[in-house]
């Protein structure tokens, strides 16, 4: 995986959760949150606060409520 690569994913998607980076890349989630590490300090991508649980049902993971949204 590229950053450039990993860049026009979140570009083109606009609001991504980690499991969908990591299904689109075929990488670990850890793998991934490193490489948004990077764009997350250049300004480029920011993680959303979920603050509540949808309705409780408990069927998504913590990781699926993990989402990434590009701001530039």
């Amino acid at each position: 995986m590229i950053l450039s690569d990993m860049r026009a994913y979140i570009r083109e998607h606009r609001r991504v959760s980690i499991v969908d980076i990591s299904r689109h890349f075929d990488s670990e989630p850890d793998a991934v949150r490193g490489m948004l590490s990077r764009w997350i300090a250049k300004g480029q991508v920011r993680q959303l606060k979920i603050e509540k649980d949808c309705g409780g049902c408990s069927k998504c993971g913590s990781e699926e409520m993990e989402i990434y949204e590009w701001i530039n």
